[in-house]
C-alpha cells in the first residue's frame, strides 16, 4: 500500500471489532452482551494486529514505524507529557460523563460491561498489554496514517478524529443505537483535541503516554473486578 492510500485504513479497526464480536456471538451461541466482558482481550489482539500491519506497510514504503508517527528522540519534555496527560484525563472523563447524561440522563454514567470481570490470569496479563499496545496501535493508525497523510488541515483533524472515536462504538459491539451514540460522543471531543494537537506539534509521545495512562485506569477496574469476588456486583449497584 502506497502512503497516499494510508488514510483508507482508518475504518479498519471498527470493521474488525464488529466482525470479531458478531462472529464470536455466532460461534459461542451467546448474545453480544454476554461476551462483551471480553472486550479488553479482543482489543489487545486487534492492537497487536494493527501494530504488525503498520510496521509492515511502513517497511514497504521505505520508512519505519517511528517515521510513520514522526517520532523524534529527545524532542519531548516532561512538562508536555504532564499537560497532555491531564487534558486526556479531564476531557476523556468529562466526555464520558456528558455523553452519559445526554444519552442516559445520568451523571456519572459508566457502562457496567466495561469493567466486567474476566479470567484472573488474563486480567493480570492484559493489565500490562492493553495500555501500551493501544497507544502504539491507535495513535499509530489515526495520527500516523490519518493526520500525517491528509493534506487538508481541517480534514486532517476531523476525518481521523471521526474514525478514532467511531472505533470505540464497537469495543465491545452491541446492536444498540443509544449505546453506540453514547460511546461515539464520549470520545469525539478528545479525539478532535488529540488530532489537532498532533497536527500542530507533530509529536506523538505526550499523546501516547497520556493515552496509555488513561487506559491503565480502565484495565485497573477490570483487574479489580476480576480479582475480588463480589466487587463487580457492588460497583453495579452503586
Amino acid at each position: 500500500m502506497k502512503r497516499d492510500k494510508f488514510p483508507y485504513l482508518l475504518p479498519m479497526r471498527s470493521v474488525i471489532f464488529i466482525l470479531i464480536f458478531l462472529n464470536g456471538s455466532n460461534i459461542t451461541g451467546k448474545d453480544l452482551g454476554d461476551i462483551s466482558n471480553w472486550w479488553t482481550i479482543v482489543a489487545t489482539i486487534v492492537n497487536i494486529f494493527t501494530i504488525i500491519l503498520l510496521v509492515a506497510i511502513s517497511q514497504k514504503n521505505g520508512i519505519t514505524y517511528w517515521d510513520l508517527i514522526n517520532y523524534k528522540k529527545g524532542a519531548t519534555k516532561a512538562k508536555q507529557i504532564v499537560i497532555i496527560s491531564i487534558i486526556i484525563l479531564v476531557v476523556g472523563t468529562g466526555g464520558m460523563y456528558l455523553a452519559g447524561f445526554l444519552c442516559y440522563g445520568v451523571i456519572p454514567y459508566a457502562s457496567p460491561m466495561m469493567i466486567a470481570p474476566i479470567a484472573k490470569i488474563l486480567a493480570i496479563i492484559n493489565f500490562f498489554l492493553l495500555p501500551v499496545s493501544t497507544a502504539f496501535a491507535e495513535d499509530g493508525l489515526y495520527l500516523g496514517c490519518g493526520v500525517n497523510e491528509i493534506e487538508n488541515k481541517c480534514a486532517g483533524i476531523l476525518i481521523p478524529a471521526f474514525f478514532y472515536a467511531l472505533q470505540h462504538c464497537f469495543i465491545p459491539t452491541l446492536l444498540d443505537g443509544k449505546y453506540i451514540l453514547y460511546r461515539f460522543l464520549s470520545f469525539l471531543p478528545l479525539t478532535i483535541i488529540l488530532c489537532w494537537y498532533y497536527q500542530k506539534k507533530r509529536n506523538p509521545v505526550p499523546i501516547m503516554v497520556g493515552h496509555a495512562l488513561i487506559d491503565m485506569m480502565t484495565v485497573s477496574w477490570v483487574l479489580a473486578t476480576s480479582m475480588v469476588p463480589g466487587f463487580y456486583e457492588t460497583m453495579c449497584n452503586m
